[in-house]
């Protein structure tokens, strides 16, 4: 992906979009309750949402989304790419998101992960006025690329550098939200060395006595499922460890929860969080892999979750409780296991939710009745009305 050709005469961060933006707030009505849509097989029925007060409603949306007149002077800069496993993803979550915010009318270019990024960004010429991480794996969401924005005092969308860091960690994030309040399966973090030094055997055999089977193990940090494997018989944990190690140098092995597995995207629009609908995932393995997710094929999607309305309920307010409590803003999703007691089982929360087509935030919020175009412009409306810098 090449850099983008310079603009000459680009506004710096702030002044008159955010004024705008800050401005329209200020007229923002207390919240009803909105309607959501169901989506099943490509057909969607209108559904009473369950929207609590204090929440975004799509009123919220409209009017955030309608703030800034003058979009095309408005510069945005999308940085995707970079060197992670997930390169591909990044790219075509950056090129899916800057067609529509074009289509909405704002001036949208992309840049990769190299060296010229830094003169893009501090050049008084190149100088965007918002930046949009959608940068997967290392650097983009362990708080990395968020510290470099910071440093150059530029307003970006999404969580900030520490936030992202503890939510990158999935042992950290897990601890985190269990001390709000969350259930979370059981687990133990190894490092590689721990089986070299004690022995891989006698390893093993202890992780099978304390967690039982089935198990599920993936790397403490990464994305898009990679080196995730589902373990439901003894002689295949050391193949899955192997496969979790290929990424690092840390594994998660967890004790695999039956249930229905679903995905909860939230976005902050005029400081008030939009919680989508709950998106259940529905694999003929069982198993939500890179594969799976990164490609059209037989994976089903349902909006909402076939889930009992209180059910339903909790998961939207566990993935609110894990935004909050893991620090999180602007944009976040959250992953859950819907056990058979109905109780939502955190298993993580990202920072830099894919934006593909087949990426579950976008899918659950067409499903809702979002038009993206509107949707990823209030949420950049609503960044620059926060003056961050």
């Amino acid at each position: 992906m090449s850099s983008p050709e310079n603009r000459p005469g680009a506004k710096t961060p702030g002044d008159e979009a955010a004024s705008q933006a800050q401005e329209g707030f200020a007229e923002f009505d207390t919240p009803v309750s909105g309607t959501t849509a169901s989506r099943d097989s490509g057909k969607r029925t209108g559904r009473k949402g369950g929207q609590a007060v204090g929440e975004a409603t799509r009123e919220d949306v409209k009017r955030a989304a309608s703030l800034i007149g003058d979009r095309a002077d408005t510069d945005i800069l999308i940085i995707c790419g970079g060197l992670s496993t997930e390169r591909d993803i990044s790219i075509s979550s950056g090129h899916r998101v800057q067609g529509h915010l074009e289509e909405a009318g704002w001036g949208v270019q992309t840049h990769d992960m190299d060296g010229s990024l830094i003169d893009r960004l501090t050049d008084a010429a190149t100088r965007p006025q918002l930046v949009w991480p959608l940068l997967h794996g290392a650097n983009g969401e362990d708080g990395s690329i968020r510290d470099v924005l910071e440093m150059a005092r530029l307003p970006y969308v999404g969580s900030r550098a520490k936030a992202s860091r503890t939510a990158w960690s999935k042992p950290i994030a897990k601890n985190v939200v269990s001390k709000a309040g969350l259930s979370t399966p059981p687990s133990v973090t190894l490092p590689e060395a721990m089986f070299r030094e004690l022995g891989v055997k006698q390893v093993i055999a202890l992780l099978l006595d304390s967690l039982g089977l089935p198990l599920f193990v993936k790397p403490t940090m990464g994305g898009s499922a990679m080196g995730c494997t589902l373990v439901t018989g003894a002689d295949r944990l050391p193949q899955a460890l192997v496969n979790a190690y290929a990424y690092g140098d840390v594994a998660l092995i967890e004790r695999a929860v039956t249930g229905t597995e679903v995905s909860v995207s939230v976005l902050d629009i005029g400081g008030r969080p939009l919680v989508l609908s709950p998106l259940e995932i529905w694999t003929p393995t069982g198993t939500y892999d890179y594969e799976a997710r990164s490609t059209l094929g037989p994976t089903e999607f349902y909006v909402p979750a076939r889930l009992e309305a209180g059910t339903l309920k909790a998961v939207r307010e566990a993935a609110l409780t894990a935004h909050r409590s893991l620090g999180l803003r602007d944009i976040s999703r959250t992953d859950f296991i819907v056990d058979d007691q109905g109780v939502p089982q955190f298993l993580e929360s990202n920072v830099a939710p894919g934006m593909t087509e087949t990426s579950l935030l976008p899918q659950a919020a067409v499903a809702d009745g979002f038009d993206l175009a509107e949707l990823y412009s209030a949420l950049a409306a609503s960044v620059l009305a926060g003056k961050r810098v």
